[in-house]
Order: C-alpha cells, then structure tokens, then sequence
C-alpha cells in the first residue's frame, strides 16, 4: 500500500499515525483487527526504515540488525539465527562484522531493511527510503523490496512523492493532497481512471485539452476538441448530459501524430524532440485547444526525422483512454 502526494499532504505524518509516534485526534488505527490508539510503539510490532536508515554508527551490521531482537530478549542463539537469515534475505552475508560508514548507500539501505524485517513485524513501514539513491540502484532496490516483500508476505505501507515508484510497487495506492485522500485504487485504476483534475494532472505525465461535452455514450462522455471534427471519449465525468466546457485529460502514449490534411481531433505545430533512448518524447503548440504544449510519447525513433521541428501536424487521440472534467 503506497501513500502519493506532494510535499506537506500528510503522507508521513499518516506513517507516523500508524507507527504510535504521533496520537489521533479522532478515529481509530486498527492492525489485524486490534485498536491501537493507545497502544505504545514499542507494542505494536511495527518494523520501520526510516529516510535517513537511522542505523547506529558505532555498531556492526549484525549489531544494528540484532538491536530489535535483542531488546526484546529473544535469545542469543535465536537472535543469531535470525540475523544470519535476514541478512542472507537481503544479500549482506559476509558484512556482518563491517559499520555502517564501511558501506555504500545501497548497502546500508539494506542493513536499515534487515533491522526492520528481523522483527517478523505485523506492518511494515517505508518512509520514502529510496530518496537518497542514484537512480539505477533506486530500481534496483525497489526490485529487490518486491521480491522480499512478497516473499515474505507482511503488509508494508510505503511513503513516497515518486509517481514510478508508486505505480511499479503497489497492489494499492492512496493519492493524498492537504491531508485528505483523493483517490484510493490499483496503480491501474489511479493511472488510468482518475477520479478527479487532482489525480489526473499529479499521476503521470498528461495533456489538457479544451474542448465541449458533445454527449455521453453509457459511463463515456465525448469531448469535441479544438472545433475539429475528430472527437475523443473519457472514462468520467460528472454527470452532466447538457453542452458545456470540459477538459480532456490524455496520457502522452494516448496521442498519435498524423499528417495535418488527415481528419483528426486538433492540429500543432512541433516545437521541440527529446529524445530519451526508447522513445522520443514529442512537443507542440496546439493554440485552438491546449493553453499548455503537448507532449506525444512516440515510440519510433524515426519520429525526428518523420515529424522535424515546425512541422504543422494532426493529432489523434484514442478513444477511450481520456478523463474528462469540467
């Protein structure tokens, strides 16, 4: 379950809520059933890794994995036991006798993670723990906490700002804004059915277009754009069935660029190619139905050549895959 908002929507004092640093104000916080308002951190069988892995400086690996075990008294054998398992589990075997400024940042981030997993905690929680990783190793790591965690089988909740992260980890994700949740779905769901401007516009790259509401066809609303006559259908909106202004908000990958003589939704002109290895990201000026340049993701690499900069354009848009709102 991945927490996404903004800086200051209330992602990590929620965490904090959860882990007993922080009191309700009203509510209740449940794990496996059991009312937890009152019941000290320490008692909760929470497992946290904190931004900043927080790991103990002058200890060893092992010391900073057994520290959990050893306050709560698990025997030494056990405690052994269980520290050889779960650095086995996160691929330190051999560092147990090293401190934590003798290794690199992945490697620590691992340690802070064993010292949340050797506990068997209940709930597992991750305060944005890949923030501070080149980005390589941040895919790597969000890999590798997959496999873990579903080897594993803890209910983890993880904080994060990173639109990617959240969709490549989650069976869940609870979009956040000014301390409330505006959305709360699949990464499916949340990409492709958003359920408001909000969602829509933080999720993801996307297009605004203006356009009219031209009818509704069952739970679809189709949006005229730009006074063309191509037209393109959303997956929400709100109810309305009379004309009126709308916006069609369309994902990059959802937007085709066509010859201008074509019919199409709009017509641009290119003002600019990026290009990023597999795919060629796409900028236009459509004046007549976007106040904002439009981004096409292409997966051609022939595209810059095909579609050269100050190439007056068509756009099509697929059908089905927009969302619409006033």
């Amino acid at each position: 379950m991945t927490l996404l908002g903004p800086s200051g929507c209330g992602k990590t004092t929620l965490l904090n809520l959860v882990a007993g640093f922080l009191g309700p104000d009203s509510g209740e916080i449940l794990i496996a059933g059991d009312r937890m308002n009152d019941v000290p951190t320490y008692k909760r069988e929470i497992g946290m890794m904190f931004q900043n892995y927080a790991l103990f400086p002058h200890m060893s690996v092992a010391s900073n994995v057994a520290y959990g075990l050893k306050v709560r008294r698990v025997p030494k054998r056990e405690r052994d036991r269980r520290v050889e398992a779960t650095l086995a589990l996160v691929r330190l075997t051999g560092f147990e006798g090293r401190t934590p400024r003798q290794l690199s940042g992945g490697q620590q981030q691992r340690v802070a993670l064993a010292r949340a997993l050797v506990i068997n905690p209940a709930v597992l929680l991750l305060d944005e723990p890949f923030s501070a990783l080149d980005k390589n190793l941040r895919v790597s790591m969000q890999v590798e906490l997959r496999e873990i965690q579903r080897k594993l089988n803890v209910t983890t909740i993880f904080v994060t700002h990173d639109q990617s992260e959240a969709l490549s980890l989650s069976d869940r994700v609870a979009v956040m804004s000014e301390g409330r949740i505006r959305q709360l779905g699949t990464p499916q769901e949340i990409y492709r059915k958003p359920c408001d401007r909000f969602v829509a516009s933080f999720v993801g790259d996307t297009n605004v277009l203006r356009g009219r509401l031209d009818g509704c066809e069952g739970t679809l609303a189709v949006i005229a754009i730009g006074g063309r006559a191509g037209k393109g259908a959303a997956r929400a909106f709100d109810g309305r069935r009379g004309s009126c202004a709308g916006r069609l908000f369309v994902r990059p990958e959802h937007l085709t660029i066509t010859a201008a003589t074509e019919s199409c939704a709009t017509s641009g002109t290119i003002v600019a190619h990026v290009y990023q290895g597999g795919h060629v990201d796409i900028y236009l000026e459509c004046a007549d139905s976007s106040r904002d340049r439009l981004l096409v993701r292409s997966g051609g690499h022939e595209a810059m050549t095909r579609w050269p900069v100050g190439s007056r354009v068509g756009i099509l848009i697929a059908t089905d895959e927009g969302a619409a709102f006033v």
